[in-house]
């Protein structure tokens, strides 16, 4: 499989990239915890059918020392007891952030409520951008049929 566009070569793509990027590390540097941010791009990247995206957060987060049993069951963390509550209140959020379209009423009073329960108002500010940003990867590289396994943890820095 190859690529549409050449996303890494082009620069119009890198000028685009680099303010994603650049949105992305300010979420890094937030306070939210960087497992949580692991398993938030996982599983929106699993939902959108980002291979590229799951690839790469899947070796991110072992190569960070994430189990693999919690690697495995971040695709069904709702019948998984190996999550913390913050974290499946993140997946939650998650979910139906990233399905937004499907959701007529976008993101449930309850499930917002929840992530206020376990996350200050500077970490939702971070899980919302986090969720956002991912989204837009994900749509890049779905778009782009970007090629998924080949990629080598702390390749893009």
């Amino acid at each position: 499989m190859n690529p549409r566009l050449d996303f890494f070569g082009n620069a119009l793509a890198a000028k685009v990239m680099r303010h994603i990027n650049s949105a992305g590390r300010a979420v890094t540097d937030s306070g939210l915890p960087h497992t949580t941010q692991e398993l938030v791009k996982i599983r929106a990247s699993q939902i959108n059918g980002c291979g590229f995206c799951t690839d790469m957060h899947v070796k991110d987060a072992a190569a960070a020392g994430e189990t693999p049993v919690r690697l495995h069951l971040v695709a069904a963390w709702r019948e998984a007891s190996v999550f913390t509550e913050a974290e499946r209140a993140a997946l939650e959020l998650t979910e139906q952030g990233t399905r937004i379209a499907d959701a007529a009423g976008g993101v449930d009073d309850d499930v917002w409520a929840n992530a206020a329960k376990h996350y200050d108002e500077d970490q939702l500010v971070a899980l919302v951008s986090l969720i956002a940003v991912i989204n837009a990867y994900n749509r890049i590289n779905v778009i782009n049929q970007q090629p998924a396994g080949d990629y080598r943890p702390g390749q893009f820095g």
